[in-house]
């Protein structure tokens, strides 16, 4: 409504017979009060208040006649009341149909959105500030869900404004011909007012994210920022993150009460005016005159309700246009789906041959002609300088990314399309910050898979060196809080590898998996993962220690680049 193109904001063939059926309501509900309007006149003079023959209401007559409806008292108030009664039932369905209609808008469009994400390629996904990420589907989607129900004010307003003009037309044509004209320039007259509250709302979007983005990394970094004494400077930040965002709430307001502000000072100009010449120029009787004033007086709050909920729809129009560039991008990368692929089976060589690999806002690629054969079962210690290609080459093993140049091949089989997709299923990855879920350590297990039985459950928790967990108090019904902060980075470590190892994976990735244990857990861990060679292929990523000490062989990445002869055998088999 402001220039912008309007986003698609609900599927057809789902919200279809719902928005239909809202549709017919708001007619439903129109054509009650128009009608109800129109009998104003005879109610008039049924009640005594004006003669027959005055009245320029002779089509209205003639329609009750017509019905054979009599023009006295009794009729008159009865088909008045039950037009009351008919009405509030079907606006108070318009209401529900209405709130059925922006629940499903909203979340379709958050599913979507989460769905999008969830299938993006992980080269675009990465990139993403996730913190925006969130604060869209979290709050800023809620702002669509408010800009739906403005658009069905406004329709529900604009066809109850036709309603009352077809009334009018009814009672006094040339009267209600001008008057509508009137409610048209003024609607165009606060264009500028429209224009501006699309500005505002993407200075609200703006103070959203940033508030949003100063609360998510406040909560993760507590221990930093006490740890600085930033306690003060942070909550100032937040503060000052809040400010602007009142700010901006508070500016719109301002711009919406003058705008209803100048609407009801001209419409009782217009009103008054109109009124004057009716009776002094076209002798209007009383019986028109006062009807007439009753559809005004109804139709002007009803026109400052419609330019309300447009000024409120442009003002939510930045959220609706960043959800759907974020759906837009996302389902662009989507990831190929792997369908009824059979995914390969790591048994001889895991190989990469001639790889590329180049992001977006660098000079020099992550990867440059980088040719290396992984044999099966082998423990392999990636290792270089930070920023030398390591991570993503794990990524590449693990069918994240697909090289620009060059292939990945499983036994021969490059990983190309929707079978890069499915070889994931083999894989198993371990990062270096542990991600546990806010449950029990059986429900943290048992997300890797859902089928695995108790003897399971006890097997890879051995593999794991994760043994402890059969002594605590509460056993495997041990809840390990948010992020499994009631047990040690140790403890969180070992139940995620045990986590992987049930996922019986051909290819098991540590990605910094042990940098930040303790010798003791690392070497607990160090155990566990020798214990895998010849059945598992194992890479581990960036760390020398006690994981170097059990690699088969030991690859360095400079630059992007292999350093020549930089192979050693640890362990001959």
């Amino acid at each position: 409504m402001t220039g912008r193109p309007i986003p698609r904001l609900f599927d057809t063939r789902r919200h279809g017979w719902l928005a239909t059926r809202l549709g017919l309501a708001m007619i439903a509900a129109a054509a009650t009060e128009s009608i109800g309007l129109m009998l104003l006149a005879p109610m008039l003079i049924a009640l005594g208040g004006a003669e027959a023959g005055d009245s320029q209401a002779a089509g209205v007559m003639q329609w009750l006649e017509t019905l054979g409806i009599p023009v006295s008292a009794a009729p008159m108030l009865g088909i008045f009341v039950g037009l009351v009664v008919l009405r509030a039932v079907i606006v108070h369905i318009r209401t529900l149909l209405g709130q059925s209609l922006e629940v499903a808008v909203v979340d379709t469009l958050r599913f979507r959105a989460w769905s999008a994400l969830l299938h993006c390629d992980w080269r675009k996904l990465s990139a993403m500030k996730q913190s925006d990420n969130a604060s869209l589907l979290i709050s800023e989607v809620d702002q669509v869900g408010y800009a739906v129900r403005q658009g069905i004010g406004a329709l529900a307003v604009a066809v109850t404004l036709v309603g009352i003009g077809l009334a009018g037309l009814a009672i006094a044509p040339v009267v209600a011909f001008g008057t509508a004209c009137g409610g048209l320039l003024a609607l165009l007259a606060f264009r500028r007012l429209r224009i501006k509250a699309n500005l505002l709302g993407e200075q609200l979007n703006e103070a959203y994210r940033r508030v949003f983005s100063t609360v998510s990394e406040g909560l993760v970094g507590l221990r930093v920022i006490k740890s600085f004494g930033k306690e003060a400077e942070v909550s100032g930040d937040l503060a000052q993150g809040f400010s602007n965002l009142r700010s901006a709430e508070r500016a719109f307001l301002v711009e919406s009460g003058f705008a209803q502000a100048a609407l009801q000072i001209g419409g009782s100009i217009v009103l008054a005016l109109g009124v004057w010449l009716a009776i002094s120029y076209a002798g209007v009787g009383a019986t028109v005159i006062l009807p007439f004033v009753a559809l005004f007086a109804r139709a002007l709050p009803l026109l400052g309700a419609l330019q309300s909920n447009w000024q409120n729809w442009s003002y939510s129009g930045p959220a609706m246009a960043r959800i759907q560039t974020l759906i837009a991008e996302a389902e662009a990368a989507r990831e190929d789906d792997a369908l009824a692929l059979e995914a390969p089976h790591l048994q001889t060589l895991l190989s990469f041959e001639s790889i590329v690999v180049r992001f977006p806002g660098r000079d020099l690629p992550a990867l440059d002609r980088v040719s290396l054969d992984i044999q099966a079962g082998k423990i392999v210690l990636i290792t270089g300088r930070s920023g030398s290609g390591k991570s993503t080459l794990g990524d590449l093993a693990g069918g994240l990314i697909a090289p620009d140049c060059g292939s990945v091949k499983v036994d021969g089989v490059p990983l190309q399309g929707g079978l890069r997709r499915a070889w994931r299923s083999q894989v198993a990855y371990v990062q270096q910050d542990p991600v546990l879920f806010d449950g029990t350590i059986r429900d943290n297990l048992l997300w890797a898979d859902r089928s695995a039985n108790e003897e399971d459950l006890h097997r890879v928790l051995g593999e794991a060196s994760a043994q402890f967990v059969m002594v605590l108090p509460d056993g495997l019904e041990t809840v390990v809080g948010e992020s499994g902060h009631r047990l040690s980075g140790g403890e969180r470590q070992r139940i995620v590898l045990a986590r992987a190892l049930l996922r019986s994976p051909r290819l098991l990735i540590l990605d910094e998996a042990t940098s930040a244990l303790d010798a003791e857990n690392e070497m607990a861990i160090a155990e566990a993962i020798a214990a895998l060679r010849g059945r598992i292929t194992v890479l581990i990523i960036g760390h020398r220690g006690a994981l170097q000490a059990i690699a088969d062989h030991i690859v360095t990445l400079q630059g992007g680049h292999l350093v020549p002869n930089n192979a050693i055998d640890n362990n001959e088999s």
